[in-house]
C-alpha cells in the first residue's frame, strides 16, 4: 500500500534546525502510523520488548533506534487503542479505570473523559485502522512519517508554537486532559485532524517514559514540517526574542 507524501523533505536537516535552534536534548521522532505490512520500510525490524507507545517513543528518542510495533507488542491498553491498534477495553470505556486510579470524581467523569480522547479510526467508524506503529529519530528516518513528536521544555515549546503561528498568525488551541498524552494528544490528535497539538504530559509517560519534570510534549502533522522548521530559525533569532 502507497503511505508516502510526494514531496521528500530534508528529515535530516529539519531535525538538525530543531535540536540546534530549540536545544532538544533528543532527536525529534518520526511516527508513522502503517495500515499494513506493506507500509513497513524494508530492514526495519519489530521491536522485542513489549512495552508502552510512550516508551518506544523515548527509544527513538534517546538511543536512535529504528523499529516498528505490531499490537502485541504495545503493553498500553489506553494508548494501543488511541493509535488505532485496539478495542477499547470496558473498563477504560466505562470509566471504571481511571476512578480506580483516583482521578476522577465519579464514573462518570471519567467516561466523559474517555469519550472526548482523540482516537485513530477509520472514518464513520469506531474501529481502529492500524496494523503497526514504527519509530525513528528524525533525522535517521527511512519513511515519511505521519506525526513528529518533540519533547522539549517549555521555552522551546514557546518558539515552536512561534514558528507554527509565524506564516498565518491567530492563536493556537490544544486539547489535553492530562491522560494520554503522547499517544492521543500528541499524535492520534495531530494525525486525525491535520493540526498542531501541544500536551502537558501524562503520569504514565513521566513514569515510564522519561519526560522531565521541564519536559511538554508536542505532536506535528508531518505536512506541516517544513513550514515549521523555517520559521523557527527566524522566531528564534527575531528582535525581542528571549
Amino acid at each position: 500500500m502507497q503511505d508516502e507524501m510526494r514531496k521528500s523533505p530534508n528529515y535530516a536537516e529539519i531535525s538538525r534546525i530543531l535540536r540546534e535552534y530549540l536545544g532538544l536534548t533528543g532527536s525529534p521522532v518520526a511516527i508513522k502510523l502503517a495500515k499494513s505490512p506493506e507500509g513497513i520500510p524494508e530492514g526495519v525490524p519489530e521491536i522485542e520488548e513489549t512495552v508502552r507507545h510512550c516508551q518506544m517513543a523515548s527509544v527513538a528518542r534517546k538511543e536512535g533506534k529504528i523499529f516498528y510495533a505490531t499490537e502485541k507488542r504495545h503493553q498500553c491498553m489506553g494508548g494501543g487503542w488511541a493509535l488505532g491498534l485496539k478495542t477499547l477495553s470496558p473498563s477504560l470505556q466505562s470509566g471504571e479505570f481511571y476512578y480506580k486510579l483516583g482521578k476522577f470524581e465519579s464514573w462518570a467523569a471519567c467516561m466523559r473523559t474517555i469519550d472526548s480522547v482523540p482516537f485513530v479510526h477509520a472514518p464513520g467508524s469506531c474501529e481502529g485502522k492500524t496494523w503497526a506503529t514504527v519509530y525513528a529519530p528524525l533525522e535517521k528516518t527511512p519513511f515519511d512519517p505521519h506525526v513528529v513528536l518533540v519533547i522539549a521544555p517549555p521555552r522551546a515549546m514557546l518558539k515552536l508554537a512561534q514558528a507554527i503561528l509565524y506564516t498565518t498568525g491567530g492563536r493556537i488551541h490544544s486539547s489535553m486532559s492530562g491522560i494520554q498524552s503522547v499517544c492521543a494528544d500528541a499524535v492520534a490528535l495531530p494525525y486525525m485532524t491535520g493540526k498542531v497539538n501541544f500536551s502537558m504530559g501524562c503520569d504514565g509517560s513521566r513514569k515510564f517514559s522519561g519526560i522531565a519534570d521541564d519536559e511538554m510534549v508536542v505532536g506535528i502533522p508531518a505536512e506541516l514540517l517544513e513550514g515549521v522548521a523555517q520559521a523557527v530559525p527566524i522566531v528564534t533569532g527575531a528582535p525581542g526574542s528571549v
